[in-house]
């Protein structure tokens, strides 16, 4: 039998424990100003440090582009089955094929200069025009007509796996 008494606080380190146990009040007394925030701060820092190697990053200098279309690279952020996130790098004068979206699709725009025609009849022609931080949302089942650039992009996407079926 051990004859270390069982710790007040069995999941904290020794020193916090010593001090939470120093400094203890009746119920009725208040805690010192800022003591409540310091132990959640410094808990929370605790258990964030042990879950950072369960998250998953993509460095900006790390390799994986891959041929997309002609003039377009993809990058695989990551790839959830159904949706997907990725970057696409569109050289000068590329073109990214008309097409429709399975899912709603986010789009952020993060270098350069995206033109998307929406739609033209006799009487009007409309190009949506998007810039660096631009954030476009194509909607599920809508088609959208060709993306150029003039000056080359990159833009961030999320939503369903991309393929030439979804060409229209």
């Amino acid at each position: 039998m051990s004859s270390e008494p069982t710790p007040r606080y069995p999941a904290l380190d020794a020193d916090v424990a010593a001090a939470l146990q120093a400094n203890a009040t009746p119920a009725d007394e208040i805690p010192p100003p800022g003591l409540i925030d310091r132990v959640r701060s410094r808990v929370m820092q605790r258990i964030a440090a042990q879950a950072t190697p369960l998250h998953f990053t993509v460095h900006a200098s790390a390799d994986g582009w891959h041929p997309f279309a002609s003039g377009i690279t993809r990058k695989v952020l990551h790839d959830g089955g159904d949706i997907m996130s990725y970057l696409l790098r569109l050289a000068p004068g590329a073109v990214l094929p008309a097409h429709r979206h399975p899912m709603d699709e986010e789009c952020v725009v993060l270098e350069g200069v995206l033109r998307i025609n929406a739609g033209q009849s006799e009487s009007y022609v409309q190009e949506l025009v998007l810039h660096p931080g631009s954030f476009h949302l194509g909607k599920k089942d809508v088609p959208h007509a060709d993306i150029t650039t003039d000056t080359g992009a990159l833009i961030y996407l999320r939503g369903a796996r991309p393929g030439l079926h979804l060409a229209i």
